[in-house]
């Protein structure tokens, strides 16, 4: 099963997507990747879906790449004797740590830790931003605010602090809980929550003992400041653009966002641009013209995928929402336009054999008659330095490792086929001869470009560049055994 666009598709399941006929059809309709909301369902809900995506992937004989999204910590208010209470702007509201319910002075704020990082002057956000306080004056137990920004409070509402970097750890108890099954489970990805510091992800890293790659989620103000850092120590980046509105300026996401793509995309790393898509697909079978243009506009960027959450999990329309992005996808990569944007955003890498090899690899694709750069891969690195050149030809990573070929479904033009372990030169060109030929990438009067890494099968070896014919017979006559 060949895709006709190269940006991937990430689809979240839920309660609307949870039966083997709807992954299915997900998967053809255009998803690459399937994501496991740790947040909601049980384990034995999430088990239940992990093995009828490996049953569709057996099935259709195409790797599918499952990630699993950690929850995080979540701070909340505690409750209210009323269940809920009206802030005016201008008003004086005092959060604490005294457990007795809330009424329209005070409240429980359970996080001792929220108390020890405020400073006068810091902001803190409560039910999704739409009620903001400021602090007055606060100690190690409370803080005296006034409202800036009115609304209903109630029960057990979010709070974010946006102001401060907080000691809170990104992993809790139930998260290290999660992150154990989830790699037990055998899932490929790991999207960490509440990353604010390099640290969080290195943690992440021991736990996983390299079972799963490790995608940092960067939605906290601390995690953009200290995104080099963060992206330096992670797998991968998803734009958390949800949480990322919330605690910063909406108007300061999108250029934001190009920046978090562009530093991704060099680091050859694949990056996702997540929250409210197609979030008016969850009611409606067709999207509004500024919800394609969102989408149309993180491709433009180049971002290796773009994801569905409430859309494909809990929406009335997951299938059509898949279908739409696909739909969106193939039409803005066939503009002219794309290709400009995407050469002219591109970053001239020249650090190492790899780099040079994958470059030139491009280079003769684009000045010749190629139909397809086929590149070996053990650990899906030379795959991914391929993918960052975005050349203008497919790319078929070819790997014996099949966690390899499903961790590379997440990253932007790759076509994954799983092969035989290769000692030969020659053996790789025909098996990357006929990964072309049979899924329909060329034909035996097309040539092909491979890279690869002799010695075979070692990681971080990639040093060979090899223009070869589809025709199996002019390859073994200048490759006699």
């Amino acid at each position: 099963m060949r895709r006709l666009r190269n940006v991937k598709i990430v689809a979240t399941l839920g309660p609307a997507s949870s039966d083997y006929a709807t992954i299915r059809a997900l998967f053809e309709a255009g998803a690459d990747v399937f994501r496991l909301n740790m947040s909601h369902g049980t384990h034995d809900d999430i088990r239940a879906r992990h093995t009828i995506i490996r049953k569709v992937e057996a099935d259709l004989g195409r790797p599918i790449g499952i990630l699993a999204d950690l929850q995080g910590p979540k701070l909340r208010v505690g409750t209210f004797a009323n269940g809920s209470e009206e802030l005016v702007e201008g008003a004086k509201f005092r959060m604490d740590l005294a457990a007795a319910p809330g009424d329209v002075t005070r409240v429980q704020l359970p996080h001792p830790e929220i108390f020890a990082a405020l400073e006068p002057g810091a902001s803190l956000l409560v039910n999704d931003g739409k009620i903001r306080v400021v602090v007055d004056d606060c100690g190690k137990d409370y803080a005296n605010c006034t409202v800036t920004v009115g609304g209903t409070i109630s029960n057990r509402k979010g709070v974010n602090v946006p102001d401060v970097l907080l000691p809170v750890a990104a992993l809790s108890d139930k998260d290290r809980v999660d992150l154990e099954f989830a790699c037990e489970l055998g899932v490929d990805w790991l999207a960490l929550s509440f990353v604010q510091r390099p640290e969080d992800v290195i943690e992440a890293r021991t736990l996983a003992r390299g079972r799963a790659a490790l995608m940092a989620k960067i939605e906290k103000p601390a995690a953009v400041k200290a995104y080099d850092a963060i992206l330096q120590v992670s797998d991968g980046i998803m734009v958390a653009r949800g949480d990322l509105g919330v605690e910063l300026p909406v108007y300061t996401v999108p250029p934001i966002q190009k920046r978090l793509i562009r530093g991704a995309r060099a680091a050859a790393k694949p990056v996702i641009v997540a929250t409210q898509m197609l979030e008016s697909m969850i009611e409606a079978p067709v999207p509004t013209r500024a919800e394609v243009s969102d989408v149309a506009t993180a491709i433009y960027e180049g971002a290796d995928a773009i994801m569905l959450s409430a859309e494909s999990a809990a929406g009335k329309y997951p299938i059509e929402a898949v279908t739409t992005m696909n739909n969106v996808a193939i039409s803005v990569e066939k503009d002219p336009t794309y290709r400009q944007v995407i050469e002219a955003s591109r970053q001239i890498r020249r650090e190492s054999i790899a780099d040079g090899i994958v470059a030139a690899a491009r280079e003769i694709a684009e000045a010749t008659n190629i139909k397809a750069i086929c590149s070996f891969s053990q650990s899906g690195t030379t795959a991914a330095l391929v993918s960052r050149e975005r050349p203008r030809v497919p790319i078929i990573a070819l790997t014996p490792l099949m966690s390899t070929a499903r961790r590379l479904a997440l990253t932007w033009g790759t076509h994954c086929v799983i092969s035989e372990p290769q000692e030969r030169l020659k053996g790789a060109v025909l098996a990357a001869v006929k990964a072309a030929r049979d899924d329909g990438f060329a034909g035996i009067e097309d040539m092909i470009v491979l890279t690869a890494g002799v010695p075979f099968n070692v990681k971080g070896t990639t040093n060979v560049l090899r223009v070869a014919p589809c025709d199996e017979r002019l390859i073994s006559a200048v490759d006699p055994d």
